[in-house]
This record gives structure tokens, sequence and C-alpha cells, in this order.
């Protein structure tokens, strides 16, 4: 049998004992713990990245999900931004004036009993009025009572006719301008 033997090839009395050589073994079994550090950060790197992996497919589900919803209501928004456009073209062409409906009424307060009206136009600064009477007594009444009301800013006669139809009745056409802000 042979014998074995082992060479160091640091001295151990004299070279530990020297400044060299206690910087050398404190390099090495600092740069011990730095490898081993090294391998637990890339351990650990290597096993986050399926935590990551599994976190990013869910998020890209969640997106692709979130992606069908928007598409399914695209339509409904479309119609929706339709309806927002025309109502406030409809709300700038009013422009705050009371609704034709409640104008209606509001003039027909001031018509005298004799007299119809037969049709009725609404712009948002004017009204224009056709209507029927016996006589042009009730149509100048007619006049003098929407004057009168304050609601109006001009109310002119535009034009009195013999019916066609019934020559005992007088046709008239009547235009009021709106004062701003609406008739109250």
């Amino acid at each position: 049998m042979s014998a074995r033997k082992q060479i160091n090839l640091l001295p151990q009395e004299e070279f530990a004992a020297s400044t060299i050589g206690r910087v050398l073994i404190w390099l090495l079994s600092s740069f011990r713990i730095i490898v081993i550090i090294t391998e637990l950060v890339v351990m650990l790197a290597f096993l986050s990245r399926f935590w990551l992996d599994a976190k990013i497919a869910d998020l890209n589900d969640a997106i692709k999900q979130k992606q069908a919803i928007i598409l399914a209501q695209t339509d409904f928004e479309k119609q929706l931004r339709d309806i927002q456009k025309k109502t406030k073209i409809f709300s700038t062409m009013t422009g705050g004036v009371e609704s034709p409906s409640a104008l209606l009424k509001t003039i027909s307060t001031y018509l005298p009993s004799d007299t119809n009206l037969s049709t009725y136009s609404f712009t948002p600064r004017t009204v224009e009025i056709n209507g029927l009477s016996p006589n042009e007594l009730s149509i100048q009444q007619f006049l003098v009572n929407l004057e009168g009301s304050g609601g109006f800013g001009k109310v002119s006669l535009k034009q009195t006719s013999s019916d066609q139809k019934n020559q005992s009745l007088l046709t008239f056409a009547i235009t009021l301008e709106l004062k701003k802000g609406g008739n109250k």
C-alpha cells in the first residue's frame, strides 16, 4: 500500500501570519459567501419567472375579456353619442325658448272666442300663426292682446284676405318675434 501525502502549497505558519496571507484567506472566504448569495439570487429569479409568467397570462386574459366587452358596447356607444349630438343641436336651436306646445298654449289664451287658428310654425326666434276670423275687429283684438302680454318682442300682421272656401271668414297671418330668454 502506498501512502498518500498531502501537499499544501500555502505555507501554514509563515504565510498565514503575513499580511498577504491574511488578505488571501479573507478573500477566499468572502468570495465563497458572494458565490453562494449569487446562486441564491439566480435561483430566486428562475423560480419567480414561473410566477410572473402566470401573472402575465392572467393579465392578458383579463385584457382580452375587457376588449370583448368594449367591442360589444361600440354600437350602443355610437347610438348614445348620436342621441347626445342631436340633443345638443336641438337645445342650441331652441336656445332656452319655451317648448312650442307651451308657447301655443300661451298664445291661445289671448285668442278671441270667435277666432280660430289654422296653422302654427315655430322657429327659435319667431312664431307664425295663420287663422280664421269672422271680422277684422277680432283680428285687431288678438293683435292687441298679444302685444299687451309683454312676452313677445314684435307682433306684426302679415296679411289678411277673405277665405276662398267661406267668403264670410277672413284669413290672417301674424308673425311674433320672441324675446330673448323665451316667453315669460
